[in-house]
């Protein structure tokens, strides 16, 4: 898998920002591969910029530690993480980090609104198939083509539950389908 751009130039934004980048910017390669390894599944899932920029935040800043501590340019004390060159003073992890507990993450669902030029589309290869599909069926109307796309794809029968319904197979209601399909779709590629 494979960032897009945006994302790539968001990661290398916020790993250079970041307060632990500075003096540190010999290990940026490593910082920014620990980074995008860690945050591949967030970056495919999550689609709220706000909401991906704190995650990314996050991983970033965990991702650095990673790499400072396993260049031994780090070590853990009890209020957190200090460089080895660094004296230690006495300061609460939480007046050094930002506060991420916070954030809340809302998945919402998309809903894309058709515009008029969509709309007209749609319902022009709607009726492009309708169209197919009743010529198809006047042509030999003892294979039930339009009752047969009816059940199937109006009212959502089965094959098993169409083939009752005509007294025909299974076997034979998939055929008919296909052939009803390849059809259509030889009168869409004619025009």
């Amino acid at each position: 898998m494979e960032l897009a751009q945006d994302k790539i130039d968001l990661i290398e934004k916020i790993i250079k920002s970041d307060r632990k980048f500075a003096n540190n910017e010999d290990l940026y390669d490593d910082f920014f591969n620990e980074t995008c390894k860690r945050s591949l599944l967030i970056v495919k899932t999550v689609t709220s910029d706000d909401t991906l920029e704190a995650y990314l935040r996050k991983i970033a800043t965990t991702s650095i530690l990673n790499v400072l501590k396993n260049e031994g340019r780090l070590r853990r004390t009890k209020n957190g993480y200090t460089p080895v060159n660094d004296v230690p003073f006495e300061t609460s992890v939480s007046d050094t980090l930002p506060d991420y507990s916070k954030i809340t993450v809302v998945y919402e669902p998309v809903d894309i609104q058709d515009t008029p030029e969509d709309i007209a589309i749609k319902k022009d290869i709607l009726q492009k198939i309708v169209d197919s599909v009743y010529k198809v069926d006047q042509e030999t109307p003892d294979k039930n083509y339009y009752k047969i796309y009816y059940l199937r794809y109006e009212k959502g029968m089965t094959q098993n539950e169409i083939a009752d319904e005509l007294n025909l197979s299974q076997s034979e209601v998939s055929k008919r389908l296909f052939k009803l399909m390849d059809k259509v779709k030889q009168a869409f590629n004619q025009d």
